[in-house]
């Protein structure tokens, strides 16, 4: 059965489908000796397939594993300014992985990592229904009222957000703990979303992205997801 190039590369473990798209839009694709131009491509797996000169990996069996990410580490496989990443420092013996949405520098806890683009691409989806909650640490002056009317969403700077369930979990002078609950998860939302209401983001920790939980996960160690409930929590279905 043919299918994209894009997702096929995907599939293969290199990259998501749409940083395999920028490769063929770049040119370093090719297919039986010849250029690929254009991602509406189809290959069913038989034709020689090379990225910049080199055949691609099989594709494999996809699999899925929960990461503690440290603060301090970038989620990106190449920083430009040499800072340490979250690929340069997982645990040895995994295959080549891609992270499941990302977490900014300082943030930590939770994050997903696949051998699979297409499956990486799909998780982030926020039609997936998934929420993500996070333990968050704010310092400055609450305004409950102001918290509680997150659930209706916000405008900052003009970005929309979406829904924000945030509850006080304790309370000493200026600095308190929130359980932080949402579903889209925007670039960098809780910290932008805590700075329109005054309060200054200390520690952000994600403890779950929908069904998978963080639990006693030590910092820099993977558990991998079992096949079976991969499969329970994606209908079945996703190879």
């Amino acid at each position: 059965m043919s299918e994209r190039i894009a997702k096929f590369i995907a599939r293969s473990g290199v990259c998501s489908r749409r940083e395999a798209e920028e490769l063929i839009k770049q040119q370093r694709i090719s297919v039986n000796g010849a250029v690929v131009e254009t991602p509406a491509f189809n290959v069913d797996g038989s034709e020689k397939i090379l990225l910049d000169g080199e055949k691609l990996p099989a594709v494999a069996e996809t699999r899925l594993w929960i990461y503690h990410k440290p603060a301090g580490l970038v989620t990106t496989h190449k920083d430009e300014k040499g800072r340490p990443t979250v690929f340069d420092n997982l645990p040895v013996g995994l295959p080549r992985v891609i992270s499941v949405g990302r977490l900014d520098l300082n943030s930590e806890g939770l994050l997903l990592l696949t051998n699979n683009g297409t499956l990486a691409r799909r998780l982030e989806l926020p039609s997936n229904g998934w929420r993500r909650r996070y333990k968050v640490r704010v310092h400055g002056r609450l305004d409950r009222a102001k918290l509680a009317g997150l659930e209706k969403g916000c405008t900052v700077d003009g970005v929309v957000y979406g829904a924000i369930k945030a509850e006080v979990d304790s309370e000493q002078g200026t600095n308190a703990w929130l359980s932080v609950t949402l579903q889209e998860g925007k670039n960098r939302e809780i910290r932008k979303v805590m700075k329109s209401l005054g309060l200054e983001v200390a520690r952000l920790i994600r403890v779950s992205y929908g069904p998978f939980q963080l639990g006693s996960l030590k910092k820099g160690t993977v558990r991998e997801v079992p096949r079976k409930v991969l499969l329970e929590q994606l209908g079945g279905k996703f190879d």
